[in-house]
C-alpha cells in the first residue's frame, strides 16, 4: 500500500511534478513566512479555538444530545468554523509533533462522535434545528461542504498519525455515496462546492477508488439545473453551465474557486483534457481579467460574487480572504497538473498581500473583505468592517486562515522531473528526496525585503528557480539568467552557495484601460510586495482623498517603506461641474506601506490606486 504523502494535495497518480511533505521543509523563523507559521501556531490557532467556545459553535453540537441547554448560535454551517480549526490543528502536529492540543482534540472529536446518527450523519443546525430538511435543500443547506472540511480536517489529521475523525467522516461520506453516488436512486450536489476536493483526497489517503468516482459524479452532474437557485440565479452556485463547457468565472467566488480545486484534482488523479481545458479557461478569466492586483477576488457585495470582466471597484471591492484562500488551493493543484511559473507567482502575490493583510500583527484580529481603498467616511459593514475584528458571526474566514498558515511549507518547493524546484522564496531547510539524490537545501534570504536568494545544497543537484515576471534582470552569481518558456531557470548546484539576485527596484503599475475604476491611477510594487498610502501618514490638514501623484518621479527605499512625492489639490469644487483649474499645493513627500501591513496603527483611509497627475 502507498504510504500517503504529509501533504496538503497529494496526488496518487505518478506525475513529473510532486509535492514535497511538509515535514521536508522547515521554515526559518526570522523569515517571513516562518513567523507567519509560529505566530499562527501560539496565537492564530488557539484564538480560533478559544472563539469556537466563545461563539457557540461547540455548544451546538451539545445541545444536539442533551449536554448543553444553550440556543443555536452562527450561521447553518458553522460546524465547518469546528473543522478547519481541527485540520490547522492537524497540519500544525504533523509539521512539528505538538501535543499542545491533544486533549483539545480528545474533547472535540469525542463529541463530535456522540452527536453522529446510526447512519453516519452529523450536522448540528440540521440535526437540532431543522431535522425535516436533511437533504431536502441541498442549495442552501450546506450539508455537503460541512462534510468536505470534515473530511479535510480527518485526513490532515491521519497523515499527523491520529484517525479516529477519519472513522466518523469516513461513514458520513458513505452516507452521501449511498444516498447520492453512481448507482443511487437520485443525482445531489452542494450548493456551495468544497466536497469535491475533500473526497479526492480522501480517495488519495485511502485508495478507495469509490471515494474518486463520487468525486467526479458531482462534477459531471453539475450545470445539470438541479438546484433551486432562486433569485440569486444559477450562476451564483455555479449550476448554469457544465463543468467542461463552463469557460468564465462566475457566481459566488469561493463556490467557483473550490470548484475548480476540486475539478484540478479530478485533471491530477484521472488526467482529462477536456477537464483540465475547461480549467485552463477558468484560470485564464478568473486571472486576467477578474483579479485585484492583491490577489484577491470576488467584487460584488450582494452575492459575494465576481463581478463583469474589469469590475474591479477598489472601495466595494467585497475580495473575501475565503476566495483568496480557495485560489491559493487552485494554483497549486494547477501547477501539480501542467507546471508554469504563473501559478506560484499568483500564490506568492496572494500570499504577501490579500492573504497577509487578512489578519493583524498579533494573529488575532481579522478581515474577511479585503478592499483596496478605505474611504474617510466609510462605515462598518457585518463582513467590511473598518477594522480587523476578533471574529464573526460567518466565521469561514479566521480557521481557513489558521489552516492555510499551518500548511504553508508545502508550497516552498517540489519535485519538478530531475530537479528541486523552489516556488516561494523564503528561509528555510529543504530536505530533497532520495529520487533526486538526497541531502539538504538550505536557502538564507531576507526576501521580500531583499531580492538576495543564497542556495547551498549538495552538489550536482538540479534546481528549478522561479524567476518573477517582475524581476527583468535577474542574475545567478552575478551572471544574467534567463528562465526557460515557464518561467523557471534551469540550473545545477555546485559546492559553493549559488547566490540568485532578484532586482526590487520599486515600480509604478498600471491597471488595464477597461478598469474603470483604477482609470487615470498607479499603483506603487515592489518585488511581489503591493504598497499603500494610509491617512496617518500625511500631514495634518491633508487628506488623502485629495492628492495626486507623479508617476514620472521613481520613489525613494527608506527603512520603514517607501517614500512618494504627491500633491494636494487645495480646493474641493462642486460635485458636478465644468472641468476645474484648481491651484494645488506644493509638493509632500509621504510614506507608502506594503499592503499587508495596513490598518495596524490607526483606524483612517487608505488607498491603493493612487491618481496621477
Amino acid at each position: 500500500m502507498t504510504v500517503p504523502l504529509v501533504a496538503p494535495a497529494a496526488p496518487r497518480r505518478a506525475g513529473s511534478r510532486s509535492p514535497l511533505s511538509l515535514t521536508a521543509v522547515r521554515l526559518d523563523s526570522g523569515s517571513r513566512l516562518g513567523a507567519w507559521q509560529q505566530r499562527n501556531a501560539a496565537a492564530t490557532i488557539p484564538h480560533c479555538i478559544g472563539q469556537l467556545e466563545e461563539a457557540g459553535n461547540l455548544d451546538n453540537f451539545r445541545r444536539v444530545i442533551g449536554e448543553s441547554e444553550a440556543e443555536w448560535r452562527g450561521f447553518w454551517f458553522a460546524d465547518s468554523d469546528v473543522y478547519k480549526t481541527i485540520e490547522a490543528v492537524a497540519w500544525e502536529i504533523a509539521r512539528t509533533g505538538t501535543t499542545d492540543f491533544d486533549s483539545w482534540l480528545d474533547d472535540v472529536i469525542g463529541l463530535v462522535a456522540r452527536v453522529q446518527e446510526a447512519d453516519g450523519y452529523v450536522m448540528t443546525w440540521i440535526q437540532g434545528v431543522h431535522p425535516e430538511k436533511r437533504f431536502a435543500e441541498l442549495d442552501w443547506t450546506h450539508e455537503m461542504y460541512v462534510l468536505g472540511h470534515m473530511v479535510q480536517a480527518a485526513v490532515a489529521l491521519a497523515r499527523a498519525g491520529r484517525t479516529d475523525l477519519l472513522d466518523l467522516a469516513v461513514r458520513f461520506v458513505d452516507l452521501v455515496d449511498a444516498t447520492f453516488g453512481p448507482g443511487a436512486d437520485q443525482v445531489g450536489y452542494c450548493g456551495h462546492p468544497e466536497l469535491e476536493t475533500a473526497l479526492v483526497e480522501l480517495y488519495r489517503h485511502t485508495g478507495e477508488r469509490r471515494y474518486l468516482d463520487l468525486a467526479r459524479h458531482q462534477v459531471d452532474h453539475r450545470g445539470s439545473g438541479l438546484l433551486k437557485v432562486g433569485s440569486l440565479g444559477a450562476r451564483y452556485f455555479q449550476d448554469h453551465a457544465p463543468v467542461r463547457e463552463s469557460q468564465s468565472a462566475v457566481g459566488h467566488a469561493v463556490r467557483q474557486l473550490y470548484l475548480n480545486a476540486g475539478v484540478t484534482d479530478l485533471v491530477l488523479e484521472e488526467g482529462e483534457q477536456s477537464l483540465l481545458e475547461a480549467m485552463r479557461a477558468q484560470w485564464d478569466s478568473a486571472h486576467h481579467r477578474k483579479m485585484y492586483l492583491t490577489g484577491a477576488f470576488g467584487s460584488r457585495h450582494r452575492d459575494e460574487a465576481f463581478g463583469d470582466d474589469y469590475e474591479l471597484p477598489s472601495d466595494r471591492a467585497y475580495a473575501e480572504t475565503c476566495a483568496t484562500i480557495a485560489d491559493l488551493h487552485w494554483n497549486w493543484r494547477m501547477y501539480l497538473a501542467e507546471g508554469g511559473a504563473r501559478y506560484a507567482e499568483t500564490i506568492e502575490r496572494e500570499l504577501h498581500n490579500a492573504l497577509a493583510a487578512s489578519l493583524d500583527e498579533t494573529g488575532t484580529r481579522f478581515f474577511y473583505s479585503n478592499p483596496l481603498q478605505l474611504r474617510p467616511d466609510r462605515y462598518s459593514e457585518e463582513n467590511a468592517p473598518r477594522e480587523r475584528t476578533p471574529w464573526y458571526a460567518c466565521a469561514c474566514c479566521p480557521p481557513n486562515i489558521a489552516r492555510v498558515f499551518a500548511q504553508l511549507s508545502g508550497y516552498v518547493a517540489s519535485v519538478d522531473g530531475d530537479a528541486l524546484a523552489i516556488h516561494l522564496y523564503t528561509g528555510a531547510e529543504i530536505d530533497v528526496p532520495d529520487a533526486l539524490g538526497g541531502g539538504t537545501v538550505t536557502v538564507r534570504t531576507s526576501y521580500p525585503d531583499d531580492g538576495r536568494v543564497e542556495i547551498a545544497g549538495p552538489a550536482g543537484l538540479g534546481l528549478a528557480l522561479r524567476i518573477p515576471a517582475w524581476a527583468g534582470g535577474a542574475t545567478v552569481d552575478g551572471a544574467p539568467v534567463t528562465p526557460d518558456a515557464d518561467g523557471y531557470a534551469r540550473l545545477t548546484l555546485d559546492q559553493v552557495p549559488l547566490v540568485l539576485d532578484l532586482p526590487m527596484t520599486p515600480r509604478w503599475t498600471q491597471a488595464n484601460h477597461r478598469v474603470d475604476a483604477a482609470r487615470g491611477c498607479v499603483a506603487l510594487e515592489r518585488g511581489p510586495q503591493v504598497y499603500c498610502v494610509e491617512q496617518v501618514d500625511l500631514p495634518e490638514g491633508i487628506r488623502l482623498d485629495d492628492v495626486v501623484v507623479d508617476s514620472t518621479t521613481p520613489p525613494l527605499e527608506s527603512d520603514d517603506g517607501l517614500e512618494i512625492a504627491v500633491t494636494p489639490r487645495l480646493e474641493v469644487g462642486p460635485l458636478y461641474g465644468a472641468c476645474p483649474t484648481t491651484a494645488s499645493g506644493e509638493p509632500v513627500t509621504v510614506r507608502a506601506i506594503p499592503f499587508h501591513t495596513w490598518g495596524n496603527r490607526a483606524s483612517g483611509a487608505m488607498r491603493v490606486w493612487l491618481p496621477a497627475s
